[in-house]
């Protein structure tokens, strides 16, 4: 399981004060109000901030940290990744579970065959929908539901499915 959480990217800069807009990567952007502090990742180099204030914007979150305090310093934060450690993460849910944790784990059908390893999780609204890498490079996208993911043992790193009917037919034929 991973020990970093990402929960949001720097996708601009607010104002002439050194704020930055982010896209929250979590669902639930209010834990912003929680931290004290993060870690960003920019240009390869990761530095720890203290948050001074945060404030929404329709589906952005606005962040105020200290030392970045100009128009100039905020722009070059653009595209920087914003990290917190676990420690830090929001209790999930039962059958709820951060993304990171599911990338790279092999997906198998409740008869033991292996079908790929999850290479990414897509939100669609309704419902996430893992996105599975065999070992041929074809991809296989399999709905996150109830009735297909029958187990998740993300210490594990494993996935098993149920694939829904048809499913298996139009990866097999790609």
């Amino acid at each position: 399981m991973l020990e970093i959480l990402t929960i949001g990217e720097i996708v601009n800069v607010h104002g002439v004060k050194g704020a930055l807009k982010v896209q929250p990567l979590t669902d639930n952007p209010l834990r912003f109000k929680k931290l004290k502090s993060i870690k960003i990742t920019v240009k390869g180099k990761k530095t720890d901030y203290e948050i001074t204030n945060v404030q929404f914007s329709g589906n952005t979150v606005i962040l105020a940290l200290k030392g970045i305090d100009t128009r100039d310093q905020a722009e070059f934060m653009r595209g920087g990744i914003i990290e917190i450690p676990r420690s830090e993460a929001i209790e999930l849910p039962e059958d709820h579970y951060f993304i990171g944790d599911l990338i790279g784990c092999d997906v198998y059908e409740t008869d033991g065959n292996l079908l790929g390893k999850i290479n990414d999780v897509l939100q669609t609204g309704s419902n996430d929908v893992y996105s599975v890498k065999d070992t041929e490079d074809r991809t296989i996208l399999i709905p996150a539901i109830e009735g297909v993911v029958k187990n998740v043992d993300v210490a594990g790193g494993k996935v098993t499915v149920e694939l829904l009917p048809g499913l298996k037919e139009i990866y097999y034929e790609n």
